[in-house]
């Protein structure tokens, strides 16, 4: 009798155990399955992104295939369109746009603006900067050589800014597509912060001699989402 009353005791117990273990073993598999579905989704947001700014890159490249050399364009990588030549942008010293960059831009722009307004992109731009660069030469308005520069490439930046504003290309676009340009475009000086070596690469990373020819440039830098998409997979991981 007394072994009869200790079995009775333990069978409850190990049936304890054995459901406990199915439920630690379900639990487990479809921790196992979410882990996966949010690994998809993160591969699938990577994935867009990347595409979305190969497809940038191809279609810019595309659009511009006849004009990078005859108006001194590089497209980079990082979505930069770079005006190379500093004699027809600028006047030394100065911020007015020299009436030869205008006939450039006036071609430029239509071709820049069908691009990245098209609709597939809408939510994949997050900033378009139209940046001024200058070279390391102080142009002697304040003792300080840095600031004199940032002046003068701010004013480029946003004269370039206002003589797209100035277009057809723009004025005749819809109401949204103003919009939506207008939320994305920003004017911006760069000093000589963002020198440039013989090959276009920031002398600050290849830490090579600064080539002030090419550091004096305007660019065209279209900024993506991908900050957003960064935070959409993080969240995804919590």
């Amino acid at each position: 009798m007394s072994g009869t009353k200790k079995d009775s005791h333990w069978i409850p117990l190990a049936d304890l155990m054995t459901v406990l273990m199915v439920i630690f073993l379900f639990m487990s598999i479809s921790y196992m399955a979410l882990v996966e579905k949010r690994q998809k989704e993160q591969n699938q947001i990577f994935k867009d992104y990347e595409e979305s700014k190969v497809a940038l890159y191809n279609e810019l490249n595309q659009a511009f295939k006849d004009d990078f050399a005859k108006w001194d364009l590089k497209l980079d990588n990082d979505l930069s369109i770079k005006f190379t030549n500093p004699q027809v942008l600028f006047p030394t010293g100065k911020s007015e746009i020299t009436p030869h960059f205008q006939s450039i831009l006036t071609d430029f722009l239509p071709k820049y603006l069908s691009v990245v307004l098209q609709e597939k992109y809408k939510d994949k731009i997050a900033e378009i900067r139209i940046e001024g660069h200058t070279d390391t030469k102080p142009i002697g308005l304040t003792s300080d050589p840095y600031i004199d520069n940032m002046k003068l490439s701010q004013d480029r930046g946003r004269n370039v800014l206002a003589f797209l504003r100035s277009q057809n290309c723009f004025i005749n676009l819809q109401p949204t597509e103003k919009e939506r340009l207008q939320y994305w475009l920003t004017a911006n000086g760069l000093s000589y912060g963002r020198t440039v070596d013989k090959d276009y690469k920031l002398s600050f990373d290849s830490k090579q001699p600064i080539d002030n020819d090419k550091s004096r440039r305007v660019e065209f830098r279209i900024v993506t989402t991908s900050e957003a998409i960064i935070n959409e997979a993080l969240k995804n991981i919590e």
